[in-house]
C-alpha cells in the first residue's frame, strides 16, 4: 500500500435516509487540506485498497474528519461504506487536491455555491472557512434535491452555523441559505439550472442576475446540472478558474466521470 496512504478509526456513522450518510473519522496530523477540497477514501477489499474521492465536509481546522456519502445498492465502494460502525478503520489517502477552492476565483463581491444531491459536502467545508465571510459580502449556498428529506444539514447550517464563536455574526450576516426540492411540495421549488434561467433565484433573493463583475459560482453535483450550468456561464462570459489560474467560476469534475 503506498505510503500516503493512513488507516483512520470511525468515529461516528448517521443515516440521514436510505440513501445517505455521514462518516466521521480520526484525524492524522499529517493530514492538511483547503476548504473544498477532496480525498480519496475507501477499505481494502480482497486484500486491495478500494478508495474514490469524497470532499471533506469538515473544516480544515477541525479534528475529525468528515463525509457525506450516498448508499448505491450495489456499489463496490459504498454497498460495503454504509455498513461501517465506529472503532472500524478507513483508508484515507493524505494527497488532497480539487478546484472548489476560493484561491481559483477572482475577487468578488458575491459568492455562489450551487450543489445537488450529495454535491453539498465541499460547500459545507467552504461555509466553515472564516475567510470566505472575509472575501464576499455575501455567501449563497443553494442545495438542490429530489426530496425534502434529502435537506441534509440544514440543521447545522441555520441554526448551529451562526452560533459559531469566531465568525457566527458574519455568516449571519452573510450567509444565505437556499434549499430547492424538485420531486415534493416545498418553500422552494424547482431544479437550480431553471431557477437561473427564469431569474427565480435572483427574485427570491433580491440581487441582480448573474454577472461576471460582482458574481463568483462554484458548482458541485450531478453530471447533467454541470454541463448546462457550464454552457449557460460561459454563454454569459463567464471565464471557468482551475489550479491553473483564477477565473469567474469553477466546478469540480473528479466525481463526474464515477
Amino acid at each position: 500500500m503506498s505510503s500516503n496512504i493512513l488507516e483512520k478509526t470511525v468515529l461516528d456513522v448517521h443515516h440521514w435516509t436510505d440513501s445517505l450518510f455521514t462518516l466521521k473519522l480520526s484525524r492524522d496530523p499529517s493530514f492538511r487540506f483547503d476548504s473544498g477540497q477532496f480525498a480519496m477514501i475507501g477499505l481494502m477489499v480482497d486484500g486491495r485498497p478500494l478508495m474514490r474521492a469524497y470532499s471533506m465536509v469538515s473544516a480544515s481546522y477541525e479534528e475529525h474528519l468528515e463525509f457525506l456519502s450516498i448508499k448505491v445498492p450495489n456499489g463496490p465502494l459504498t454497498s460495503r461504506l454504509q455498513h461501517v460502525k465506529p472503532g472500524d478503520k478507513i483508508l484515507v489517502n493524505k494527497k488532497t487536491t480539487g478546484t472548489l477552492i476560493l484561491d481559483n476565483l477572482l475577487p468578488g463581491r458575491r459568492l455562489y455555491m450551487l450543489a445537488t444531491g450529495t454535491g453539498l459536502a465541499p460547500f459545507l467545508s467552504i461555509i466553515k472557512d472564516p475567510s470566505v465571510y472575509e472575501r464576499y459580502d455575501r455567501v449563497v449556498l443553494v442545495h438542490g434535491v429530489r426530496h425534502v428529506a434529502d435537506l441534509v444539514y440544514g440543521d447545522f447550517i441555520r441554526d448551529h452555523l451562526p452560533q459559531n464563536e469566531f465568525f457566527g455574526e458574519e455568516a449571519r450576516h452573510k450567509l444565505v441559505y437556499y434549499p430547492t426540492v424538485t420531486r415534493e411540495p416545498y418553500v422552494n421549488q424547482g431544479r437550480i439550472t431553471d431557477l437561473i434561467k427564469t431569474g427565480k433565484l435572483f427574485e427570491d433573493l433580491g440581487v441582480p442576475a448573474l454577472g461576471t463583475e460582482d458574481d463568483r459560482v462554484m458548482i458541485c453535483g450531478n453530471p447533467q446540472m454541470m454541463t448546462e450550468l457550464t454552457t449557460y456561464l460561459d454563454a454569459e462570459g463567464f471565464d471557468q478558474g482551475s489550479n491553473a489560474g483564477p477565473g469567474h467560476y469553477v466546478i469540480e469534475k473528479a466525481f463526474v466521470e464515477k
